[in-house]
């Protein structure tokens, strides 16, 4: 031991001695406490170690067997924003739920500002369905991609038009969802497989 630093015995005795601790029995319990304690952390810290290793070999793994990954959850969450955006300005328009002029303001900016979101590397030649699992995008897409921007282009002058009309009423907002459904349709028509 360090010279002028008492071991843990006599560091024990001494607290005893001051009256810190009533018995040497409140001092083992509270010291096993602590051993528990540091025991269960430290169960923890290994089982989170062991977690995050698993987890990056399955990623790992995923990658290498499709690096598309990422890309096509990136393209597919942007197609989500474009449905949930849609569903509230289609029901709007249908009548289905009561026009509501800031919700269809909020949507209809939401889906310029997804159509405006450029990401190439979501949309990487060898991404589709006959390539790799996990999507619906066709091989077509990428051999006449010249097409795919164009409706690509069309949709956001849709999504432009619907921004315009969306806080001027429920007819307004129907006259603008035929032109913005109609260019999600083309390009799905053209380039998305069915559902199963």
């Amino acid at each position: 031991m360090f010279k002028g630093v008492p071991s843990k015995p006599d560091a024990r005795r001494g607290l005893m001695r001051l009256g810190t601790y009533r018995s040497k029995r409140q001092l083992l319990k509270i010291q096993e406490s602590k051993e528990t304690k540091m025991k269960f952390q430290t169960s923890l810290v290994a089982v989170g170690l062991v977690s995050l290793l698993t987890v990056g070999a399955v990623l790992a793994d995923n990658h290498v067997n499709n690096p598309f990954a990422a890309g096509i959850k990136a393209r597919q969450a942007q197609m989500q924003i474009y449905a949930f955006n849609l569903g509230i300005l289609g029901a709007m328009a249908k009548g289905e739920t009561e026009y509501d002029a800031e919700a269809a303001v909020l949507a209809a900016n939401n889906i310029v500002l997804a159509a405006s979101v450029h990401q190439p590397q979501a949309w990487a030649p060898g991404s589709d369905n006959s390539a790799v699992s996990g999507t619906r995008a066709l091989p077509a897409l990428w051999q006449n991609f010249p097409d795919a921007a164009k409706k690509s282009a069309e949709l956001m002058s849709a999504a432009e038009e619907m921004k315009a009309a969306a806080g001027n009423g429920q007819q307004a907002v129907g006259g603008a969802m035929a032109g913005l459904g109609g260019a999600c349709s083309a390009c799905h028509e053209a380039y998305r497989a069915p559902a199963n």
